[in-house]
């Protein structure tokens, strides 16, 4: 086996900070071998004037570092798991899963305490389609401002654009070491996260011999969770241009999975939570899937 494994990751701050995460890991499980990374400039990387629901959605955030594995130009990719289309690169698996940060969605603001604090009128940053319709939701008559941009870029545009305040995932600004910009983690009954928020995921050629050094970093209960979520969302397909939330949590006895589905005008077709004993991943993933399949007809 050989002992120098290159990673690809995009190169923003955030992209790199998780890449370390997984690097520290695989350095601590398997000593004697090295983990280089190397940044990869994505579609997604290059065009920010455009809501990700114009310009391609999820898949533009790892086309081009999905390429670079199944070329073998790297031997091991690090995403952030809600970047992730539905179906990967052919030839690709995800072999391993951190375990999951916080997948909540962070309210950040310098004037309003909480979102329930919001008025009509109010400004409020994301350039999330899922966001927005569970916002809208929440609080009708909010002014939904598009608002793409690393995390530092967004936090500036909160002051720039005179916002009310913005909405991030609370993940990435956290594992940045910037949680006291957080005013209020919106509770998931509220705004539902989307499929894989919080996740780190670690993707390899399949039946590459890399899969050996990943086993041991791998998070059980993290990986079985956003199986579920991915489950869902490829059996309806949503991207970023669909306003669609999933997120399942595992508990001793039982498991449970939250949905939204909505339209961009804050108009929700489905905001429920199921749940299911231990072991009935298949049963909740097919429940869903009709729930959400019925407003796709």
């Amino acid at each position: 086996m050989k002992t120098t494994w290159i990673v690809g990751t995009r190169g923003s701050k955030l992209a790199l900070r998780q890449t370390q995460i997984v690097v520290d890991a695989l350095r601590e499980a398997n000593p004697g071998h090295e983990f280089p990374i190397r940044t990869i400039r994505t579609t997604g990387d290059t065009i920010w004037d455009k809501p990700l629901a114009q310009i391609g959605g999820k898949g533009l955030f790892v086309k081009e570092i999905e390429e670079e594995l199944v070329r073998g130009d790297i031997d091991i990719a690090v995403h952030s798991m809600k970047d992730l289309p539905a179906e990967l690169a052919g030839g690709l698996v995800i072999a391993a899963v951190m375990v999951r940060e916080d997948p909540r969605d962070a309210f950040v603001s310098t004037r309003l305490g909480s979102v329930s604090e919001l008025r009509s009128g109010s400004r409020v940053g994301t350039g999330s389609t899922r966001r927005r319709a569970q916002l809208l939701r929440y609080r009708a008559g909010v002014q939904v401002v598009p608002l793409r941009g690393n995390v530092d870029t967004r936090m500036r545009k909160l002051t720039a654009e005179n916002l009310d305040g913005i909405i991030l995932a609370a993940a990435g600004i956290r594992r940045l070491g910037l949680e006291q910009v957080i005013t209020e983690i919106i509770p998931a009954d509220i705004m539902v996260p989307t499929a894989g928020q919080g996740a780190i995921g670690i993707e390899i050629r399949r039946g590459d011999e890399a899969a050996g050094l990943l086993g041991v970093i791998d998070h059980e209960r993290t990986h079985r969770e956003v199986a579920i979520e991915r489950a869902v969302q490829a059996a309806v397909g949503g991207g970023c241009s669909i306003p669609l939330g999933i997120h399942a949590r595992m508990e001793d006895d039982r498991i449970d999975l939250s949905l939204s589905l909505g339209n961009e005008d804050g108009t929700i077709l489905v905001h429920e939570k199921l749940s299911e004993k231990p072991g009935g991943e298949q049963n909740l993933i097919e429940k869903a899937s009709l729930i959400l399949l019925e407003h796709f007809r």
